[in-house]
């Protein structure tokens, strides 16, 4: 039934329960798996208070490669893909959702930290931002309390 599934991840424990469910699929449906870790630039420009952007985005290009290669040692077939929002008001799921519009998956599988009353106000989700724009089915797997 499903032939390409795209799977963002940050290194959360959260990120890392939909991964598992995304390369369990991956491997029913002898389906195409596309991981991606999207760098957000306004938390470069948040974490760069005392100007050192250029460290701020190399540490989360570092830190960005690392998750992917997990992600591919527990499933070689994967592709992995490392973006990047293009602007501070650009939010994590839009590139997410573009990137799976772009690349023609037919399923989405996030993480979802299951926040709730003030915590999500302030926090946002981007799970919740995916669902809201996606033209693919979303699979949602709730991290651990």
């Amino acid at each position: 039934m499903y032939k390409r599934i795209l799977v963002p991840v940050d290194g959360s424990k959260t990120s890392d329960a939909a991964l598992a469910e995304a390369i369990g699929l991956a491997k029913d449906q002898e389906a195409q798996l596309r991981v991606i870790y999207v760098i957000d630039e306004a938390s470069i420009v948040a974490g760069s208070e005392y100007g050192d952007m250029l460290g701020v985005e190399k540490t989360q290009i570092d830190m960005g490669k690392r998750v992917l290669e997990k992600a591919k040692s527990l499933f070689q077939e994967a592709e992995t893909k490392l973006l990047e929002t293009q602007s501070v008001g650009q939010g994590i799921s839009a590139v997410i959702v573009h990137d799976a519009d772009e690349w023609g998956a037919d399923l989405i599988v996030a993480g979802t930290h299951g926040r709730t009353g003030l915590r999500h106000l302030l926090m946002g989700s981007v799970a919740e931002g995916i669902v809201r724009i996606a033209k693919a089915p979303v699979l949602l797997v709730k991290g651990h309390a």
